[in-house]
């Protein structure tokens, strides 16, 4: 895989594992981190932003419209009244590329004109028809999610959250990859280049509790995609429910999620607590990244190769 250059930052696949700091400018995020709730909202997020890159985020993501379980749609105008004023100030604000968390096509465009440079579509350019030609007219990244999410398959509990159950799926990880392979193929056609392509299998988004602990384990099996693969488990109910926690009670849980995520071959996290998940990140780099190079695995003091 090629690097990915975003502005004046250099994404080199397979050096490190990289951090996405999550902005979610919502009244209602799953995990009480919502700024919309602030007066000055826009303020409140370029500050969270700001901190979040010294805590040592690569890349920032902003979202105006909740994807927990059960959560209802945001209009278009209130999303970009919500998500615009924010990239544009955390744009003047900020070195770390931002990338707008939506799948409205207009939303993208806005946000690409207020200086994202990733497109994160949790529907994988399949809700709207006009978001995979803004994001290759504009140049810019896209990261394609698999998504299954249904409301009538969402459950709530008040004490964890929302998670899906019922969930159907064939066959787990072949059906999740052909579904990706599919949104990468709409990417292709209309004209987004291939190093420009991120994937993420959607941890979270249309999979039970148990289907979510098996796509963490089998994330490895993504690489045959050939793209950059993000991976989202930050505070998620699956967390939750396998350790039966509140939200704001998962930092542990999330870091034991992100590791074990980097060892099956995650580029890139998005997490809530990015100072904590950036010493989590370094260690189990220390480890994974070190195995992968030959001069390190091989090459030992008092040992001579050929």
């Amino acid at each position: 895989m090629l690097a990915l250059t975003l502005g004046s930052s250099v994404f080199e696949w397979g050096q490190k594992t990289y951090l996405m700091g999550i902005i979610n400018v919502t009244p209602d995020s799953f995990s009480g981190d919502g700024l919309l709730r602030e007066e000055d909202f826009v303020g409140a997020a370029v500050a969270q932003g700001e901190r979040q890159v010294s805590d040592g985020a690569d890349l920032l993501d902003v979202g105006g419209e909740s994807t927990r379980p059960g959560s209802e749609p945001v209009s278009l105008e209130d999303e970009l009244h919500r998500v615009i004023p924010v990239i544009r100030a955390l744009a003047r604000k900020v070195r770390a590329p931002i990338s707008v968390d939506t799948y409205k096509a207009e939303v993208a465009r806005q946000a690409l004109e207020g200086g994202a440079m990733v497109v994160n579509d949790v529907w994988g350019l399949r809700m709207d028809p006009k978001m995979a030609q803004i994001v290759a007219q504009s140049g810019a990244a896209l990261i394609a999610m698999h998504n299954r999410s249904r409301p009538k398959d969402a459950a709530q509990e008040a004490r964890l959250g929302g998670r899906y159950v019922g969930v159907n799926y064939t066959d787990l990880v072949p059906d999740i990859l052909g579904e990706l392979q599919g949104s990468v193929d709409l990417a292709l056609e209309a004209g987004i280049a291939s190093d420009r392509i991120i994937v993420d299998p959607g941890i979270g988004f249309g999979k039970t509790v148990e289907q979510n602990l098996e796509l963490l384990d089998r994330l490895g099996e993504f690489k045959a995609l050939g793209h950059p693969i993000l991976v989202g488990p930050s505070r998620k109910s699956f967390v939750g429910y396998t350790l039966d926690l509140p939200p704001d009670q998962r930092v542990e849980g999330t870091a034991s999620a992100v590791t074990l995520a980097i060892d099956r071959g995650a580029d890139i996290v998005r997490v809530h607590d990015v100072a904590a998940m950036r010493r989590v990140v370094r260690f189990a780099d220390a480890v994974v990244r070190r195995r992968a190079s030959p001069t390190e695995s091989t090459a030992r003091p008092g040992h001579r190769l050929g």
